[in-house]
Order: structure tokens, then sequence, then C-alpha cells
């Protein structure tokens, strides 16, 4: 490593001492720092003296996207080969899956880091770690077949409006990733509903593009098995379908304190809940649709586990983490039951409950405060 160390000290100091290019620091320190561990220390006030900087942090969030990106691969090959004649092998799978999916990955990174590294320079900071997660969170909530130049607008109008305006990442208020795909839905809906979840599906009439929970809305019966639907074989975006893979990632994330598993807990409590009271209500396809089930479709195991949990826009005190997370999961199955026209809720239930987050901490630290003031005044009332 010590060439490429040489390498990046000669590019540092060139560019320090070049006025015209020192604008452009900014991006060769982002380049530095995803090989060496950064050599600036902090010399006074409140710190933590950790080797573990914001970058890798982030990548321990990318690695534990990796399974679901795996296996997303792989369903996406096995739902365009399983109603078509003929045996395939896994790796045949795997590969018309990869061809779908790294194209998604590719553009996702390019169009976001370079507006990333572009408002870094005009605005004279670091180049912001964030999307490291953002740019891999993206591709794996729409559908494999999602046209790149959509993927590339929406890209650019979560970086922009769901980040870059609110002062970057560690300020933002909505998930970004989310933004882009609430994007989408709004601005292109044929391509984020109907028969889209399965590759070519337009082009071969065997195959029906359509998702188990779009066949619950319109009160069709789903017929799959639990393991198929917890094993992750099912239509739908490209790595929510795996509870399996996306439970890996959640160990990965708790194991290493990325993660908040009381948001995780929490949210599968809420939703739960609300999937009891629904089987208690009626009988509509929805409605008495098992509760249980309703944890193992859909986007909504993906989205506590990746999405609620993002430290940034989530609730920040632990008894507000609590709060946050159980409303996020009543509320994902509460729009996905009652709103037949979008039957997944997990989106918009966490982007109102980013939203909701600051204030649900406010309540809690107020209450917090409240209560000591009271054993205070106790206190010196008997003394």
């Amino acid at each position: 490593m010590k060439p490429l160390r040489d390498f990046f000290d000669v590019l540092q100091s060139k560019v320090s001492e070049n006025p015209k290019l020192r604008r452009y620091r900014p991006v060769v320190n982002a380049f530095d720092t995803i090989f060496f561990t950064p050599n600036q220390t902090t010399r006074n006030g409140v710190h933590i003296r950790d080797g573990v900087d914001l970058k890798r942090v982030m990548i321990a969030v990318v690695i534990a996207l990796i399974p679901p990106l795996l296996f997303g691969m792989y369903n996406v090959g096995y739902q365009y080969f399983a109603q078509l004649p003929g045996l395939h092998s896994p790796w045949e799978l795997f590969r018309f899956g990869a061809f779908r999916v790294l194209p998604l990955v590719i553009v996702s990174y390019a169009v976001g880091l370079t507006v990333e590294f572009t408002f870094a320079v005009l605005r004279g900071h670091e180049v912001n770690e964030g999307y490291l997660v953002t740019g891999m969170l993206i591709p794996l909530i729409v559908p494999a077949d999602l046209p790149l130049w959509m993927l590339a607008v929406a890209v650019v109008f979560a970086v922009i409006i769901g980040k870059e305006v609110f002062g970057g990442t560690g300020m933002n208020v909505l998930n970004p990733a989310l933004v882009a795909r609430a994007f989408l839905f709004f601005a292109y809906p044929t391509f984020m509903s109907g028969d889209i979840w399965v590759a070519d599906s337009a082009a071969t009439d065997a195959i029906s593009g359509e998702t188990l929970l779009g066949k619950l809305g319109l009160g069709h019966v789903v017929t799959d098995s639990s393991m198929r639907m917890f094993v992750g074989l099912i239509p739908g975006s490209v790595g929510e379908t795996s509870v399996v893979a996306i439970l890996i990632g959640a160990f990965i994330l708790i194991y290493t304190g990325v993660g908040s598993w009381r948001i995780m807990l929490s949210a599968l409590i809420g939703a739960s809940l609300m999937g009891l009271i629904c089987n208690a209500i009626g009988s509509h396809a929805l409605l008495s649709f098992p509760w249980w089930k309703h944890l193992l479709l859909g986007g909504f195991m993906f989205g506590i586990v990746f999405m609620a949990t993002d430290p940034v826009s989530a609730a920040q005190t632990t008894k507000g983490k609590w709060i946050y997370g159980f409303l996020v999961g009543l509320m994902s199955i509460l729009i996905r039951v009652f709103n037949p026209a979008y039957p997944e809720g997990v989106m918009l239930a966490i982007l109102f409950m980013n939203v909701m987050a600051p204030l649900i901490d406010h309540i809690v630290v107020a209450s917090n405060i409240k209560k000591r003031g009271k054993r205070y005044r106790l206190v010196m009332a008997n003394s």
C-alpha cells in the first residue's frame, strides 16, 4: 500500500499548492479516505478518540446490503425463467439477474456521486459519505426493468431535494432513498405499479409481473406458501423480497451497532398489532390476510431494517426509537390495507415518521426535563 500512499501524498501536495486546483481538494480527500484512515485529529473540545469514521460506518451498511443484493440478482432471473419452458441452471438465473441489476447500481452511484462531488467543489466542503449507502439502497427498492434514465433523474432529485437543500449528510430530514422511490412513484406511476415487477414481463405473455400485494389489493387470493415468501422467490423490488437475506443484513447492522434493534423490534410489534386488528375487522383479501404474513410481503422488512433505522432521519432518544418504530410498523399495515390504490405502505409510513421524529424526540426530552424538575423540587422540599 506504500506506493498508493505516496501517490495520494504527492497528489494532495500538488492540489494544496496550486490555487487553481485547491477547490478540488475535497474530491482528492474523498478517494484518499476510501483507502486510508484520515490523518486528521480533533485537538480541542469534546470528541471521541476512535479509528472509525463516517465512511466506515456507511461501508458497514453497504456490507449488510450485499445479501439482499445477491439474492435479488438471483430472484430477478428466477422470476423470468420460472414461467418459461425448459430447465435453467442457478448460474444462468443469477447471470440474467446480474445483467439487469448491476446497471441500476452503476447508474445510481455514477449519477449520485457526480452530484455529491459537484456540491462539494462548489461549496468547498468535504464529500458527504452518506451516498455510499443511498447509492446501494435506491437500486434495491425499484423494479429490475426500471429505465436507467428514470433512475438517474430520481437519484438527482433525491440527492439535491432530499439531502443537499438541507445541508448534506447529517442534516436531511427525510431518507434520501425513500425520496427517490416517492419521486418515481408519483412522477412515473406506470413504471412503479402494475405488471412490471418481473423482467421483460410485458414482452412475454406467459409471465405475470404483478406482486402478491398487488394481487391482494385487487381482491385476489394469494396461494403462495409462507416458506416461499420467507425465502423471497416472489415478484417484487430487486432487494426487498427475501426476508432471509434481510435478516442476515439486520444481524450485521445490530452486531456492529449501526442499526437500532429497538426500532426494528418496535416496528414488528406495531405491524403485528395492526395486522391483528385488521384480521378482526373484515373479510376483504387484505383485511383477512394473516397478520404474520404481512411481515413477509412487500418492502416491509427491508424498510424497517435498512431505512427506518437511518440514524439521521430516525428518532434519536431511546424512548423515541420505541415510539417511532412502533408507529412506522402500525402505519405501514394501515396504509397497505386501507389504500387499495397503493397496497405497499412502508415507504409512506417511514417518510411520514421521518418528519415526525424531531417532534417525538422533543416530547421525550421535554418529558424527561419535567420529571427531573419534579424530582429536584421534591428533594429540595425534603432537605
